[in-house]
């Protein structure tokens, strides 16, 4: 059993604070994603629980012990950077043994462990192959064998994938993850990149100027965030986010957008759950997949005129003009031909959230 805890963990570089109380549990087998911008601190974590970096205040605790003050060699934990770090003048097996060769293991327990991570990964045929006849993808794979064959208690990725090119990493994502669910050895991720913490995750840890914002699954992260900060750097087309007042009409709760007087139609009971917050001081939020669109006028459907459209494939992403305010909305593909096309939409209230927009907070509205 592997746990890692953090306690009130801080950390000043000089005078500015990259770690601000940060508070997390990670249990055995867990693979959590450390997220977020350049700068917010998820590297520096990362190093202060493997070691690399002292903290100033608070407890980092491997199994109940607490090793803030043990060297990095001292705490049996491995790390795979995103330079991989291979000797170039070594064999991949070489590579990979080298670890064990400095525990003095046996030749013959050290063959043994090298060819058993190798078929793991999935590179037994490259054994004898030098790094610089090795592709992108392969010698991160070496890189993570080399650390992972002395079975440390975890496995600790500083954005080991964040070089390679668009199909290599979309590989090696698949490839990672394969290898967590085989091994089951408590492993700390960091990226930036979303699509990664939504793939790999069994947990996200979003943190921004050194303050952890949420932790939650990915599905959680995306469907209830707890600010505006995660619901804007979680997903991808970006959420919309908008300044919005809340009124009754006709029996309804109208969410005016863009200044627009007629607002979208939401149930009635959004007026009590907005607690006093219907009348300014509100913001909106809805992801694109929430923005419903047709051709034809329909109950709750408002007209709105497609601007501009960004052809993805498999779907589309249309802007549309409501009031002064635009509005993604991802379509079918092709389904709005051009732009300047008047459309209607409507926003799906089961997939709206509200934020006070002082602090930033989710109010929690679901409908």
């Amino acid at each position: 059993m592997t746990q890692i805890e953090l306690r009130g963990v801080q950390k000043w570089f000089g005078a500015v604070q990259v770690i601000k109380d940060l508070n997390l549990t990670i249990a055995d087998n867990e693979f959590i994603v450390l997220l977020g911008q350049s700068g917010c601190g998820k590297t520096t974590t990362l190093r202060a629980v493997a070691g690399l970096e002292t903290i100033d205040e608070g407890d980092i605790l491997i199994d109940g012990r607490k090793v803030q003050h043990l060297k990095c060699s001292d705490r049996d934990i491995a790390m795979v950077f995103q330079s991989f770090s291979l000797y170039p003048h070594m064999s991949v097996y070489e590579n990979i043994a080298f670890p064990l060769r400095a525990t003095r293991m046996a030749k013959s327990d050290i063959d043994t462990a090298v060819r058993e991570i190798a078929r793991v990964l999935r590179i037994t045929d490259l054994l004898d192959k030098k790094p610089s006849a090795l592709s992108g993808g392969d010698m991160q794979r070496v890189a993570i064998g080399r650390a992972l064959v002395r079975r440390p208690k975890a496995m600790l990725m500083d954005e080991p994938i964040g070089a390679l090119d668009a199909k290599l990493r979309e590989e090696m994502r698949a490839e990672i993850k394969r290898l967590h669910v085989k091994q089951g050895s408590t492993t700390i991720y960091v990226t930036h990149d979303q699509i990664e913490a939504m793939s790999l995750a069994d947990r996200n840890v979003i943190m921004h100027e050194g303050v952890l914002q949420q932790v939650g699954t990915p599905e959680e992260v995306y469907q209830r965030p707890a600010n505006l900060f995660v619901a804007q750097f979680v997903g991808s087309p970006v959420i919309n986010v908008a300044e919005t007042r809340v009124a009754e009409q006709g029996g309804q709760a109208s969410v005016s957008v863009g200044g627009v007087e007629r607002g979208f139609a939401f149930p009635h009971e959004l007026l009590s759950k907005l607690n006093g917050h219907a009348a300014g001081g509100l913001a909106l939020g809805i992801r694109p997949e929430g923005v419903l669109v047709r051709h034809e006028k329909a109950d709750g459907y408002l007209p709105v005129e497609a601007r501009i459209i960004e052809p993805l494939g498999s779907f589309d992403i249309v802007d549309l003009k409501v009031g002064d305010e635009v509005l993604r909305a991802r379509t079918k593909s092709g389904f709005v031909p051009g732009p300047g096309k008047q459309v209607f939409a409507r926003l799906d209230p089961a997939q709206a959230h509200f934020f006070d927009t002082a602090s930033g907070k989710s109010l929690g509205v679901k409908l």
